[in-house]
Parts: C-alpha cells; sequence; structure tokens
C-alpha cells in the first residue's frame, strides 16, 4: 500500500470454517489470498485453546509450531480480556499467559490487542469521568511493559475520543518509558453503529501517531454490517488518508464477518483497499 500499511486477517472471521478446518489451513488460504499479518483471536484459535474468561489458556507448544511454519508472515495475540471492568491480577495465570503467548507469537514486536466485552457504552470527556476499575490498566501496563509487551485497547462500545481521553489518563501514572507501551487499536466502524451521530476518522485524526498500535477495517450500510470492506458509512479513503498522513505504517487488520464466502471476500476487501491506497 501506498503507505506502507501492512493487511492483515483476523481468526474471528473464520467461525464457520474452525469447526472442520486445522488453523493451519485457514492461515495459509488467509496468506494466498493476500494476508500479510494474522491476529489469533481468543475464542478462535480451535484446538490451539482452552477454557474461557480467565481460565483461558493458549497452547503454548502448538501455537509456537503453528506460527513457525509462516515465516512470511507476522502476528500478534488478541484477547477478550475484562480489562476495564473486571479485576485482573498482573502477576497471575491468565495474563502472564497472555503475554507468554504475545511474545511467542511475535518474539520481534510483541504485541496483546484487548477488547472488552463488558465494557459500558461510554464517552468520557475528562478523566475525571472515567471509572476507577479502568485504572487497573496502569499495573497491567507496567507488566506489559517490563516483559517488552505493547497492550492496545479497542473501542468496542467506547468511542476513539474515549479511548483517548482513557489512554492519556493512565499514561499519565506511567514512566516515560511505560507510557508507549499502551495505545488504541481503532476501529471507526464500530464506533459509527453505537453513536451514530459521532465522527470516528475525525477523533481518528486527533491521535498521536504513537497512540496507533494497530488498526481494524470493517464496513457498515446504514448501520448494518456488511460482508466486505467496501464503500459505505465509513469514508475508507479518507481513514487512509489520515493514517497515511500521520505516516502510519502498522498493521490494518480486515475484520471481515464470519461466512461460507469469507475468503473470497477477504480477497476482494484487499483490493478495495489497496487500489484505495495507491
Amino acid at each position: 500500500m501506498a503507505n506502507s500499511m501492512k493487511l492483515g486477517a483476523i481468526t474471528n472471521s473464520w467461525r464457520n470454517q474452525l469447526p472442520t478446518h486445522d488453523l493451519s489451513d485457514l492461515i495459509q488460504q488467509a496468506s494466498d489470498d493476500g494476508a500479510k499479518h494474522i491476529e489469533l483471536r481468543q475464542t478462535c484459535l480451535g484446538t490451539y485453546e482452552n477454557g474461557e474468561g480467565l481460565d483461558w489458556r493458549l497452547d503454548l507448544e502448538k501455537i509456537g509450531q503453528l506460527v513457525n511454519r509462516f515465516s512470511n508472515l507476522t502476528f500478534n495475540l488478541a484477547v477478550a480480556s475484562t480489562c476495564l471492568t473486571t479485576k485482573i491480577d498482573p502477576k497471575g495465570d491468565y495474563f502472564q499467559g497472555a503475554l507468554a503467548g504475545a511474545k511467542l507469537v511475535n518474539p520481534i514486536n510483541p504485541h496483546l490487542r484487548t477488547v472488552d466485552p463488558n465494557a459500558a457504552v461510554a464517552a468520557w470527556e475528562s478523566a475525571d469521568e472515567i471509572n476507577e476499575e479502568c485504572f487497573q490498566l496502569v499495573d497491567l501496563v507496567k507488566e506489559a511493559a517490563s516483559q517488552g509487551v505493547i497492550i492496545s485497547i479497542e473501542n468496542s462500545g467506547l468511542t476513539i475520543g474515549a479511548m483517548h481521553v482513557l489512554v492519556n489518563a493512565v499514561r499519565e501514572r506511567l514512566n516515560d518509558n511505560e507510557k508507549e507501551y499502551l495505545g488504541i487499536c481503532p476501529d471507526p466502524t464500530n464506533q459509527l453503529r453505537r453513536h451514530k451521530d459521532s465522527d470516528p476518522l475525525a477523533e481518528l485524526n486527533e491521535l498521536d501517531l504513537n497512540m496507533i498500535k494497530l488498526v481494524h477495517y470493517k464496513q457498515a450500510r446504514n448501520g448494518e454490517g456488511i460482508t466486505t470492506v467496501d464503500d459505505g458509512d465509513i469514508d475508507c479513503s479518507e481513514m487512509i488518508r489520515v493514517l497515511c498522513h500521520k505516516g502510519y505504517t502498522g498493521i490494518g487488520i480486515l475484520e471481515i464477518p464470519s461466512d461460507d464466502n469469507v475468503f473470497d471476500n477477504f480477497k476482494v476487501s484487499v483490493n478495495y483497499l489497496e487500489k484505495l491506497a495507491a
């Protein structure tokens, strides 16, 4: 792409295929269809994971063997972690296992992307409005930073602007080195579907480059999700322009909805974004 962004796939796109296919075969297909990066998403890893919630564990031996088969790809780990609503022990087995997984799948640039499925829809405008539970991120990021693992938080029910407020507030409680290990995974379509009167691309434009750790692309029309990244409610051309202007050269994950034709939809979406970027 013109701004050197690497496009990738996410394993929750393959919910339909995982019961009958090994994850390795699905990754190979995504690679053949243009993926340069794979986001390994908790609950969508087939036989490479077990347990749920805080009892979830990655099969480190199997996942290590898996990623070693794909030297042409990079990887990151994504977890559905209640990091904004429920106490998580930074030294506990769950979080330590997630950090170990992030380091295993990408020893050079380990990255743990998080999303809190319980987080309330909120649009904080100042740090004073943030729930105190959210500040447990301070200790989680300190632990991650001590191991060299980047933490990014996706805006699920939250606006990008609210995540900006949160990350700034947490960073104020971290030292200069630790601050760089916390950022945002902006998903403008997520925001627009929940906050219909908001302007997620304007909020994306307000982020400093060092706060954008990963980007998600998906699309909707009239508020309803569609199966490809194409023309729709979010102006993808403008999104690319904003990221390019900032000098973002990281990963752009295409979060294609699960579908029997998911790989055809992925290929169409890659072509669409590459044409826009060119």
